[in-house]
């Protein structure tokens, strides 16, 4: 298998999870955090996972995930608080879950590209 086919069948399992993330009423997360996510290029290429009401999105597809992209967590007096869970950074605070998520962008690791279908092991 060439490195072109790896990609486009890790293409499509990622985009196969934004499909049923961005599918999820606002009883699993609000609608717009998703679609705003999805939005920016650099990110809809990413693994999408909903846990507790919050997108997390990972540079690889399986457990373990890697923990290197900025989460947007909402605040109760409204607001993100943009976090890296790696190294424990807090990136930013945001008004907007637009702002949130540029600044997610704005943050991503190096070399960040397109997930891969495995797990944080195979970056």
């Amino acid at each position: 298998m060439t490195t072109s086919e790896t990609f486009g069948e890790d293409a499509e399992v990622v985009a196969a999870a934004w499909s049923v993330v961005l599918s999820y009423g606002s009883d699993r997360i609000d609608p717009i955090v998703s679609r705003t996510a999805h939005s920016h290029p650099s990110l809809r290429v990413l693994w999408p996972m909903v846990s507790h009401g919050v997108l997390y999105l990972s540079r690889c597809t399986q457990y373990p995930w890697s923990r290197d992209v900025g989460t947007a967590f909402p605040q109760s007096v409204g607001g993100y608080r943009v976090r890296r869970e790696s190294d424990r950074t807090l990136i930013g605070v945001t008004a907007t879950v637009e702002e949130a998520y540029e600044l997610i962008a704005a943050n991503l690791p190096d070399n960040c590209g397109p997930a891969v279908v495995g797990t944080a092991d195979n970056l």
